[in-house]
């Protein structure tokens, strides 16, 4: 796979992005809060476009089921599945300012400046142009400050520094303390040294009630909510498994320093799945469809090595080598694909990268990320996460509610199990009131752990176990008359099991700034014009409409051919603004990513035909006005493309384009 080549000037696409209101910062006129965006009627014409499509490929294409949960989560769900232990980043403040970074960004960001200057340096060297004849630094950051020199690195910290930053997700926070050390790295706005990393836990907290007493935090996915419904949801699914329930909805993340736009917010839009799959058997009926899919893989084991450069393989052979787990992470991965090539992402700037051990989510077994190249670097913008059972299992350990599927077995299953028996004569009146949850506690352990317990009470005749988060919590003796642990034979007729959980789990701002660098270019003849070349389906307005002057004989014939347009299902916006010339008012159109345009000229109301303009192309054609409207609505419906219109149709003379 090549190095990623993206030529975007992010500054001139920024400021069309605003000039065209797709978004804003919130509460612009009280100088707004970081991390918070408004989207205009384009981007938000746009998000919801990319929904409906998720929608289309996912929900309706998969039969899954769709719900909406509540926002605000009660504390205690949130600490059953882990996340207020453990939903952190690593934070680090600048000594002088006070101000906070995030810890592995801020490693990332230095570490990249010193490459770049390193790899400056060397083209300088190679030239044989010394750094005083070189072009003047640019200014950067604050007004006057100036860019260094450029400055080359020995090679072995060059190489090294390549290594830290391929596995930079992997690092804790102790660790990445000894890289800000040992490497002196400090903030590059102010030149201050930063402190040791710390944890900062990134939801929103807020109370439930007038009172304060029940306390509540804004969730930072809506994964829980799917949980919480799993019983009611496979009962609507009649019993059957596997299945999969979906759900799009906005999600809080209270993040340390928001930066990149859309990229790092703390509030945004996702779309999750909660895939149920059996256990034992992580099989997708329909992985044939994807197994010969090419995709860029970038596994753990490659970034641990210090390499960045994705390995090219089917999904097929990366399931059968044993690279993704199993076949319903796989498919789903293809799927993934799938999506991402449709909306318009390019495929040569998109990878699938593996989590490392040490990033990886407290919930999960395996993760992928499908990352896409901006001009930010590379981006995670859809997680693929193998959560096991973990989710079901400990909200069903804590609620004492059954959060599993019952199955009918065409054989009965007898096995040995080893299972632990209270001698209820000394058990009961030696631990009290904490009889009942230590029992409880012993019935939770796996096999191995009631082994080892077993093992202490053969050897020293007694044992201590911890309660914690229970009514009696605290350590607790248990000696050999009080229990018997010993394999018992079991005879089933129906299996009971919790079911592992593929999620794929979508960022759908990040998405939707991606697939904008992607489609955005500049003309040709004049690099002033930008373009943004959205296909059809996602396209915020579908096509415009347009007199070719502010004659008053047009303004019959062009209300009518919106309403026709709209009347066919696509969206149609009207551009009758008379100051602006007709070339014009093609290009700030052009700029909104509208792809086709229908022109009302003087013909129009001698013979009812109109011209239709391509917006990449700038080509037109011309045709009645029943005939242009049904191509639109085959053309964006993708039923027909501009390339058979041209076979169709007379090419349309003009310098308005």
């Amino acid at each position: 796979m090549a190095s990623p080549n993206l030529n975007v000037d992010r500054s001139a696409l920024e400021q069309l992005l605003l000039k065209r209101f797709f978004f804003a910062p919130s509460f612009g006129i009280y100088e707004g809060v970081k991390g918070l965006y408004d989207y205009g009627p384009t981007g938000t014409a746009l998000q919801q476009n990319l929904i409906n499509l998720w929608r289309q490929h996912f929900v309706i294409e998969e039969d899954m089921l769709e719900v909406d949960c509540a926002i605000i989560t009660p504390s205690k769900v949130l600490e059953t599945s882990g996340h207020v232990a453990k939903f952190a980043d690593w934070m680090c403040r600048d000594t002088g300012t006070n101000d906070v970074r995030r810890a592995d960004h801020l490693v990332e960001e230095v570490l990249e400046a010193r490459l770049e200057s390193d790899m400056l340096a060397r083209k300088l060297a190679e030239a044989s142009i010394s750094s005083e004849s070189a072009p003047a630094p640019k200014p950067k950051g604050k007004k006057g400050k100036k860019e260094p020199a450029p400055t080359k690195l020995d090679d072995a910290v060059a190489a090294e520094y390549r290594r830290i930053l391929a596995q930079i997700d992997n690092y804790n926070g102790e660790e990445l303390g000894e890289l800000i050390t040992k490497y002196d790295i400090r903030n590059p706005e102010t030149g201050n040294a930063v402190s040791e990393p710390v944890a900062f836990n990134l939801m929103f907290q807020t109370n439930i009630g007038p009172t304060g007493t029940l306390q509540g935090f804004l969730r930072p996915e809506t994964a829980q909510g799917q949980f919480m419904n799993f019983a009611r949801l496979l009962d609507f699914n009649n019993q059957k498994m596997p299945f999969a329930s979906a759900m799009v909805g906005r999600s809080f993340r209270n993040e340390i320093s928001p930066r990149s736009g859309l990229l790092r917010v703390r509030e945004f839009t996702m779309a999750e799945i909660e895939h149920y799959v059996d256990p034992m058997n992580k099989d997708h009926t329909r992985f044939d469809e994807v197994a010969g899919i090419t995709v860029p893989l970038l596994p753990s084991s490659v970034q641990l090595e210090g390499k960045t450069e994705p390995i090219m393989m089917t999904i097929g052979d990366a399931v059968s080598q044993g690279i993704v787990d199993n076949k319903t992470l796989g498919y789903f991965l293809g799927r993934i694909y799938l999506y991402l090539s449709s909306i318009g992402i390019r495929t040569d700037l998109l990878r699938f990268r593996q989590h490392m051990k040490n990033e990886m989510a407290h919930y999960a077994c395996d993760c992928w990320d499908a990352e896409i190249f901006t001009t930010y670097g590379w981006i995670e913008c859809v997680g693929c996460a193998d959560r096991s059972a973990y989710d079901l299992r400990v909200h069903a350990a804590s609620t004492k509610k059954k959060l599993c599927v019952r199955e009918d077995l065409a054989e009965p299953l007898v096995y040995d199990k080893l299972v632990c028996e209270p001698n209820s004569k000394v058990f009961g009146p030696r631990l009290k009131r904490a009889a009942k949850p230590v029992q409880e506690y012993l019935n939770s352990l796996s096999a191995e752990e009631l082994g080892d317990i077993k093992v202490a009470l053969l050897k020293d005749g007694k044992t201590t176990v911890t309660l914690s988060g229970t009514a009696a919590d605290g350590e607790y003796e248990i000696t050999s008359d009080m229990v018997t642990i010993e394999n018992k034979t079991f005879t089933e007729h129906v299996r009971e099991y919790i079911p592992n959980v593929i999620e794929p789990s979508f960022g759908i701002g990040r998405i939707l700034y991606a697939l904008i660098e992607h489609s955005y270019s500049v003309r040709a003849d004049d690099e002033q014009r930008g373009v943004l070349s959205f296909n059809p389906l996602m396209a915020p307005f579908k096509c415009l409409v347009l007199p070719l002057s502010g004659h008053s004989s047009f303004g019959k014939k062009l209300h009518e051919t919106a309403r026709l347009l709209r009347a066919a299902g696509v969206p149609a916006r009207v551009d009758d603004a008379a100051s602006a010339s007709i070339g014009r008012r093609y290009a700030r159109n052009d700029e909104l990513g509208t792809p086709f345009a229908i022109t009302v000229d003087f013909q129009t109301v001698e013979d009812n035909t109109v011209t239709l303009r391509e917006r990449d192309t700038t080509k037109q054609i011309r045709g009645s006005l029943t005939e242009i409207v049904e191509l639109v609505k085959n053309l964006v419906s993708g039923a027909t493309t501009w390339e058979s219109a041209l076979t169709k149709y007379q090419l349309v003379n003009t310098g308005s384009s």
